[in-house]
């Protein structure tokens, strides 16, 4: 039986923190070997928010070998830039997208808010209001079957199914596979010093542990995390401790999880021995994903080059739907 295509990408700013890790790439290395993963590195949708010009090439490299280091397969992994095509079906679909549909998506209101926070100096660019269309492309593109997506991304996806609708109506053919979403358990970790906000590297060190940060640095910032004053005599528990228990739950800790939330349970749970449990945990988790980095990065000449071949792979696939697509919207094409 043929595997169902997975495909999801990420951005390649900031840091990645564990965040990042816990609510997609620790569960994209679990997807591998059920489905035919596909995992981009979007470094066209990184500019569409403000961004250093020298930065973004290191930064693309940097996320792939960190990508790798956590688990993901070379073969299963490629750099968007690399596969032009997903620019040109952005184009066709975007004009198919009423700007009504653009208009609606949340997260524009959200991101253009952060830009404005940045400085009058700061431009809010036509590319962050269209992304949700580049986004459809790179879908559609490769036929994924599947997304894996969390609630505030359902929206994107259904705009997605909206323009593969569009496009087979207006050419008459059932070309594009409507793609459907992949809930899957996602914690939505908390910055460890203001449990209120997403952990998030945009907010200073203090707001985000680094997957790769030292056994020592990570054992501070769990020890400084805010724990809030809580009765827990009364079972309430403070969104500090709540966030704790998810990073343990997170590093699949599960007998330790269980023997500290029966402690809880009881009123006789100890934030110190709780900090120090889950300090312990996070070290363990990302001790292997360390050594691998540091593997990579000694011979990381031949693994640009694994992420080069997979890129031009997945090109030639792009390129037989972009080929297909403008004979079916009546574009000039160039024959293979």
């Amino acid at each position: 039986m043929e595997q169902k295509t997975v495909l999801s990408g990420i951005q390649p700013t900031g840091k990645l923190h564990l965040g990042r890790y816990f609510g997609a790439i620790q569960n994209w290395v679990k997807l591998q070997p059920e489905y035919h993963c596909i995992y981009s590195i979007v470094n066209y949708h990184a500019m569409t928010m403000p961004y250093q010009i020298k930065d973004l090439v290191p930064a693309t490299w940097e996320l792939a070998f960190d990508l790798i280091a956590c688990g993901l397969k070379p073969e299963n992994l490629f750099i968007q830039s690399l596969v032009p095509e997903h620019a040109e079906l952005f184009w066709v679909f975007n004009t198919m997208t009423g700007y009504g549909e653009l208009k609606k998506m949340t997260q524009f209101k959200d991101k253009s808010t952060q830009v404005n926070e940045r400085g009058k100096d700061e431009v809010i660019s036509s590319g962050l209001y269209t992304y949700p269309v580049l986004q459809a492309a790179d879908i559609l593109i490769y036929r994924a079957h599947y997304v894996p997506v969390g609630k505030d991304q359902e929206q994107h996806l259904e705009l997605t199914r909206n323009i593969a609708q569009r496009f087979n109506f207006l050419t008459g053919k059932d070309f594009f596979e409507l793609p459907e979403p992949l809930f899957t358990e996602v914690p939505k970790v908390m910055s460890t010093a203001d449990p209120t906000r997403k952990m998030s590297a945009s907010q200073g060190e203090k707001h985000h542990i680094d997957l790769f940060a030292t056994p020592e640095r990570i054992t501070k910032q769990i020890k400084s995390a805010v724990t809030d004053a809580g009765d827990t005599h009364q079972g309430h528990m403070s969104p500090g401790v709540e966030n704790l228990f998810r990073l343990l739950k997170a590093s699949e800790r599960a007998d330790d999880y269980h023997q500290l939330m029966e402690s809880f349970d009881q009123g006789k749970l100890q934030y110190g021995h709780l900090k120090e449990v889950v300090a312990r945990a996070l070290i363990e988790m990302t001790e292997p994903i360390r050594q691998r980095k540091q593997t990579i990065i000694i011979d990381k000449k031949r693994v640009k080059e694994q992420i080069r071949a997979s890129s031009a792979e997945m090109r030639q696939r792009a390129q037989k739907t972009s080929h297909e697509v403008k004979e079916l919207v009546g574009l000039l094409n160039v024959r293979f």
